[in-house]
């Protein structure tokens, strides 16, 4: 089980009309009752949006929904699978036999990213069976850490199954790492706001080590989620792991702009922190030394001085080796103002101005304009989404989550907050 506090705690399941009905499912499922629940929630990202893999800190909060997980160890070795949601299909495997296709984000490849997790962390083989009988009410595919919510708590189930025990800290890195099985390039804010969030508060998650310190948010506003209804899955399509590499790419043209080592860079943050310069300088930096224009992979490869064949190689994810243009500035940009406008966020709620939703509304603002614009991660409803919610009463509102579909996150003054439901 995790350590530190991730309390395990008796409950009376006939309390708690979710469980049992959990409970009751399981059994006709499984013809047995569980022996214990795990849960994990999902997350909404107030502010930092792409720059968790870039090495910058960000500012999320766990939501209520979560991923809900009522589990039995067997004597077998079959790991065998079941979702209450009837569009997610039964799975069945060998729990010493773990295949993850990335060419499929199928819902039960999130749980075997997390058990393969743990179960390589301990270097296992031998492992006992369970069946697992999942319950999520996160939306799907709405950037709220569906996915991430159900490879923790796959972790947390493993580990408890096995009898181990993990910090949080250590708990979250791992799932961080093993999502990575399904494709997808992410920086681990999703898997430590999971693990990490209190109730009250949000978060300043900062990587490199691993830590997650309070942010108190301001108590005359409120902040609201909102469903454009557009799905993305980030594991399906390949925007997001294209923008993981551009901004890889970025960081070594940035080096080497520097005279830096630029062959061991892999993300902004590292150019950051071996120059000594502000997240401001680095703005300038990314002006003097990156053009507007998108970079072919020939561009690359003269500036670097490598072949094409090193580039797709050394450097491109088997997903972005057949990519013909990237735009490293535009990305760049995006991340040395996103980083920045986090840690002014986290100021203003620590020093609390009179006119503090005002402020931070005005940073979700820039937030947003920055990744439609710079990051080119939006969609029209989103942008139509953040219109709606700012013309109804929102002092700020941007997407959330990796964008391209999914919601909206809006700070909204607590005396607006009916009129603002009602007509959003």
């Amino acid at each position: 089980m995790a350590t530190e506090g991730s309390a395990t705690r008796r409950i009376q399941v006939a309390e708690h009309p979710r469980l049992l009905k959990l409970k009751e499912m399981f059994n006709s499922k499984f013809g047995s009752i569980p022996k214990f629940y795990v849960r994990a929630p999902g997350r909404v990202n107030i502010i930092g949006e792409h720059i968790d893999y870039c090495g910058y800190s960000v500012l999320p909060m766990a939501v209520e929904q979560d991923m809900l997980i009522a589990v039995e160890p067997v004597k077998t070795h079959t790991l065998q699978l079941a979702n209450t949601n009837p569009l997610y299909p039964d799975f069945s495997t060998n729990a010493n036999n773990i295949q993850i296709d990335k060419t499929k984000p199928l819902w039960h490849n999130y749980f075997l990213c997390g058990f393969k997790g743990i179960q390589e962390h301990f270097g296992l083989s031998n492992l006992t069976g369970m069946n697992c009988l999942v319950d999520g009410n996160i939306p799907p595919s709405s950037g709220l850490s569906s996915s991430s919510a159900l490879v923790c708590c796959a972790g947390l189930v493993t580990l408890t199954v096995l009898g181990m025990n993990l910090s949080k800290v250590e708990l979250a890195e791992i799932c961080a790492k093993s999502e990575r099985y399904i494709g997808t390039e992410g920086g681990g804010m999703d898997q430590s706001i999971s693990f990490l969030a209190e109730e009250g508060t949000a978060k300043l998650i900062e990587f490199s080590p691993l830590r997650a310190t309070d942010v108190k948010l301001p108590s005359g506003a409120v902040f609201v989620i909102a469903n454009s209804c557009v799905e993305m899955n980030k594991a399906a399509t390949s925007h997001f792991n294209i923008r993981v590499m551009e901004c890889r790419l970025a960081a070594k043209l940035l080096a080497k702009h520097k005279s830096l080592q630029w062959d061991k860079v892999l993300r902004l943050e590292e150019v950051q922190a071996k120059l000594g310069v502000s997240l401001e300088e680095m703005l300038l930096v990314t002006e003097e030394a990156l053009h507007s224009e998108p970079y072919s992979p020939e561009e690359i490869c003269r500036y670097l001085g490598i072949s094409l064949e090193e580039l797709r190689t050394q450097i491109l994810s088997p997903s972005t080796q057949d990519v013909l243009a990237f735009k490293l500035y535009q990305r760049a940009k995006h991340v040395f103002s996103e980083a920045a406008r986090v840690l002014q966020f986290k100021k203003i709620c620590e020093e609390a101005p009179d006119n503090m939703v005002q402020l931070l509304g005005e940073l979700m603002n820039q937030s947003h304009m920055s990744c439609r614009d710079m990051y080119e991660c939006s969609c029209p409803e989103l942008d139509q989404l953040v219109d709606i919610c700012r013309k109804f009463g929102a002092q700020g509102s941007r997407l959330t989550g990796a964008g391209w579909g999914g919601c909206t996150v809006s700070i909204v003054p607590a005396d607006k907050l009916p009129s603002f439901l009602a007509n959003v």
